[in-house]
């Protein structure tokens, strides 16, 4: 690829999913505090945040390829972000247990020499299984889900409270791979493989 990517994100889940997919590429996460509303539309959302967080990096190159990218869960018309104490995970991991959720990520790509933009995102069904209140504290209690949309993490031990995925695996994880080939592929003219 003669492009040069730019990962606008801390997380080193979407860091490992993109190295395992063959792509090379720079990290410099955004500084930058998300927005998260307690209702409305989960892919507008993620969207507008990765394209915030995406945008804040552009502004400091000239070149390259930015990619932006934000992961929140919807159940029963609420948006879900990550727990910000134990408290907060308890209490998320409550309101999933038993339900089938969707998980959704935003991407963004900014070419700052342009100023061209492109969006995409990808929705992700998942069935919990009922989870006890010992289950959710052990859980909360292994450090497990801090810093996770949801409150857990399906590729860590999280998969055991998980029934069903209908949909992208490394979308749940944090970063759909087949959708960012393919964004990538239509913005670029080039294959999207890394």
């Amino acid at each position: 690829m003669a492009y040069k990517l730019i990962l606008a994100s801390a997380s080193p889940r979407r860091r490992k999913l993109l190295e395992d997919a063959g792509f090379t590429f720079t990290v410099q996460p955004a500084n930058i505090e998300e927005q998260l509303p307690e209702s409305g539309d989960p892919e507008k959302t993620a969207i507008a945040n990765s394209l915030v967080k995406a945008r804040w990096v552009a502004r400091q190159h000239d070149s390259g390829l930015v990619v932006g990218a934000d992961t929140v869960v919807s159940y029963d018309s609420r948006i879900i972000g990550k727990p910000v104490d134990e408290k907060d995970a308890i209490s998320i991991l409550q309101a999933l247990s038993g339900t089938r959720h969707k998980v959704v990520t935003g991407i963004a790509i900014i070419e700052p020499s342009t100023g061209r933009e492109v969006t995409a995102a990808e929705t992700t069904g998942i069935v919990m299984r009922q989870m006890s209140d010992e289950e959710i504290r052990a859980y909360v209690d292994s450090g497990e889900a801090t810093g996770k949309a949801g409150a857990y993490a399906i590729q860590e031990t999280g998969d055991r409270f998980v029934e069903k995925i209908e949909g992208s695996f490394s979308n749940v994880v944090g970063f759909p791979i087949d959708l960012f080939r393919k964004l990538l592929a239509d913005f670029t003219g080039e294959p999207g493989d890394g």
